[in-house]
């Protein structure tokens, strides 16, 4: 299987549980690894036999910056579900990096992953 990855999407969303947190917008990092064969789309040369990343990362930021979750782990959450809906990804994994939500570290991050079962 062959692998596309879309790194660090940089978005901005409501996200989080404190009071300030609900009413301003968070930088948020988005990373996103997908597994698929290539196979048609090597032979043919033709987008239609692909993984149309652009597709997915339209659906999402359209997604994340209407969002307003409390936890970092349901973001990540619909977003694996965005990269999924293209039945011919096989395997997503999504990690989202909430940056400067600990005073001493650069981010804190959740990682999810998802495999097709056929």
């Amino acid at each position: 299987m062959e692998t596309i990855r879309i790194t660090n999407l940089r978005l901005r969303a409501i996200i989080g549980a404190n009071d300030w947190e609900r009413d301003h917008k968070q930088d948020v990092i988005i990373n996103i690894k997908l597994k698929f064969d290539a196979s048609a789309s090597i032979a043919s040369d033709d987008l239609s036999d692909t993984v149309d990343y652009k597709t997915i990362t339209k659906k999402v930021i359209a997604a994340v910056e209407q969002s307003e979750f409390f936890l970092i782990e349901k973001l990540a959450d619909v977003v694996l579900n965005i990269a999924m809906e293209n039945s011919a990804v096989k395997k997503a994994k999504v990690r989202i990096e909430k940056p400067h939500a600990l005073r001493f570290a650069d981010s804190v991050s959740v990682e999810i992953k998802k495999e097709r079962d056929d």
